[in-house]
């Protein structure tokens, strides 16, 4: 398969240059931008999106609702989380028949953001609580309205406050619970205003819990803080190739805003990084004391806290495994395991990056899904822009008003890669053949 990566026309060259920092950020990697007239695929095939060789793409559902997380059984059927109610429910189940998916029953009536299949039980969150449902021996929800309650009473203030979840081989539930503010000002958002002392938001949130995935009815106080100093968490994804959560964190917003006199609104719109985290129980990520510099290739004193954009901080912080340009807004991470793609995927991560809002002036950016190639469970060589065209264009991209918005992620039985849109609720799949 011809290698490809594609075309960011719609950014300033240093704004999006491709840059990715791999094994603890100690080094960037300019984007390879020579394959760029390697596209062999019309935009208009593969349902508007643009892929490489080999790969073909169809929208095999349309006008669900804000499609978020996605999880395929090995029976080959969807269920899909919304994040707000659709005709009364929030959670779809759907079949397929080649490349048509069609939604059976829908139930659930509590809106969120996570959906998990593992060990014989659908999980689902909303902004507050974390249920499962029994399935049987074809991975159907036995009783829809009578969901069990395995996590409940977290923290949500209008916020991040969806909760993603994942669950590992071991019985354990992962959830994120993010923090209800920017960068834990005393004023959230107010220009100038200093961060609070000790940072109280991470008492509760700001980090990443771990409960009990068979135990019903637990509160904060039955779970783990399994990792903290994490804003937001959307996309995370248990690495099965060294038995390892990996997460991707939204780094925080308006920079030259709040603090005019140490950042310009290029760097506004650059900074912070995108992180990539290899979460081990026990880390601290830094927020809201540090953030990643992709471009210094340094933890970098946030303003609120002393910072000017020069100094050092998070001295006992985690580095992050892998750094990408700030406010593209990762929201889906999925590890490929599966052996329909060519080699080179494999136990690589793809990741959904959302799209950005606050670039302005500058072009907004994002709005596609990545792959990150690894070996030996670590990033290693450069990234790519795997499926682009979800915007609809370089002028949606730039003006930030994309048609549609990449998700969630899922693998299927056969190793096709399935792709939600929560702005318009289509569901892509995407397949190989050589």
């Amino acid at each position: 398969m011809k290698k490809r990566n594609l075309v960011w026309t719609m950014l300033p060259a240093a704004a999006i240059a491709g840059t990715i920092l791999f094994n603890g950020c100690k080094s960037g990697n300019q984007h390879d931008k020579k394959a760029t007239d390697s596209t062999t695929t019309a935009p208009t095939a593969n349902a508007g999106l643009k892929l490489p060789d080999g790969f073909s793409a169809a929208a095999i559902a349309e006008n669900m609702g804000g499609t978020r997380e996605i999880a395929v059984t090995p029976q080959n059927n969807i269920y899909v989380k919304l994040n707000n109610l659709k005709d009364g429910k929030t959670i779809l189940y759907l079949t397929q028949d080649g490349d048509k998916a069609t939604l059976k029953t829908s139930f659930g009536d509590f809106k969120g953001t996570g959906v998990y299949v593992k060990n014989g039980y659908l999980y689902a969150s909303s902004d507050e609580e974390v249920f499962r449902y029994k399935l049987n021996d074809k991975n159907e929800v036995i009783s829809p309205d009578k969901p069990e309650k395995i996590v409940t009473g977290l923290i949500s203030r209008n916020e991040h406050e969806a909760k993603a979840i994942t669950l590992d081989n071991d019985g354990n539930l992962y959830v994120n619970i993010g923090a209800y503010s920017n960068s834990c000002q005393v004023l959230d958002r107010k220009k100038g205003s200093p961060g609070q002392k000790g940072c109280p938001i991470l008492d509760s949130a700001g980090g990443i819990w771990q409960f009990k995935a068979d135990k019903l009815n637990q509160h904060y106080g039955d779970g783990i803080r399994y990792a903290t100093g994490l804003r937001n968490v959307v996309g995370m994804d248990w690495n099965q190739q060294n038995n390892q959560l990996f997460v991707m964190q939204h780094g925080r917003d308006q920079l030259h805003d709040l603090f005019p006199q140490y950042y310009t609104t290029k760097q506004s719109a650059d900074l912070p990084a995108e992180c990539m985290y290899a979460i081990k129980k026990g880390d601290n990520a830094g927020w809201p004391y540090m953030y990643y510099d992709w471009q210094q290739n340094k933890k970098i004193l946030m303003p609120e806290y002393g910072g000017d954009g020069k100094k050092e901080g998070g001295e006992t912080a985690i580095n992050p495994t892998a750094a990408f340009p700030g406010h593209l807004a990762p929201n889906g991470l999925l590890f490929y395991t599966g052996n329909q793609f060519p080699e080179k995927y494999k136990n690589g991560a793809f990741i959904a990056f959302h799209g950005s809002w606050n670039r302005a002036p500058e072009p907004q950016a994002g709005y596609f899904v990545v792959f990150q190639p690894f070996k030996d469970g670590k990033p290693d060589g450069k990234y790519e822009v795997f499926a682009d065209g979800f915007s609809g264009g370089a002028e949606n991209t730039a003006k930030g008003s994309a048609v549609h918005r990449p998700c969630g992620l899922a693998q299927g039985p056969d190793g096709a890669l399935y792709v939600t849109d929560d702005s318009k609720g289509t569901i892509y799949k995407i397949t190989y053949k050589k």
